[in-house]
């Protein structure tokens, strides 16, 4: 959904944001043979080069499922998650937030902007986070400040 959602793509890189790739049709990259693996990693690549000018930097598996096929075929770390919102069971800001409440230092936080419940929940969250002495980064910059990272390795957390 990138081309469909390019102003928000192209928004969200000129903020400074990681772009990263989720696929391009959302399919658990351990059902595919390698073809279908790169084949998925590649259509997505291209539409992003397309919006921002170069590549992912980095995958979010969909479902987190990896496997050593798919470690082998990917040409990006794959990022997950060491703490999972569940915005996309509850779609509730305060559940939300009940899932972030114990957040440590390196942590990942599964989260989606497709719901209003998450962007209200964001909007709580970070203030907090940072009065607590957070600083909020990109996974790259949080890799980087961690010994780094390699394509073809699966990554949830940064400690």
């Amino acid at each position: 959904r990138v081309s469909e959602y390019a102003s928000s793509v192209q928004r969200a890189y000129n903020m400074g944001c990681e772009i990263a790739s989720h696929t391009y049709s959302h399919v658990y990259l351990t059902r595919l043979k390698a073809k279908g693996i790169k084949k998925e990693q590649n259509k997505t690549n291209k539409a992003i080069r397309n919006i921002i000018g170069c590549e992912p930097t980095a995958l979010r598996p969909p479902g987190g499922f990896v496997n050593a096929k798919v470690r082998k075929n990917m040409k990006v770390p794959m990022i997950c998650w060491s703490v999972d919102s569940e915005d996309w069971k509850s779609r509730n800001t305060k559940k939300v937030l009940k899932r972030c409440k114990k957040l440590e230092d390196g942590d990942i936080v599964l989260m989606h902007d497709i719901y209003d419940a998450t962007a209200d929940a964001a909007v709580a969250l970070i203030p907090e986070l940072t009065a607590r002495g957070y600083q909020l980064v990109t996974v790259s910059e949080l890799a980087a400040a961690r010994g780094g990272m390699a394509a073809g390795h699966k990554y949830s957390q940064f400690r």
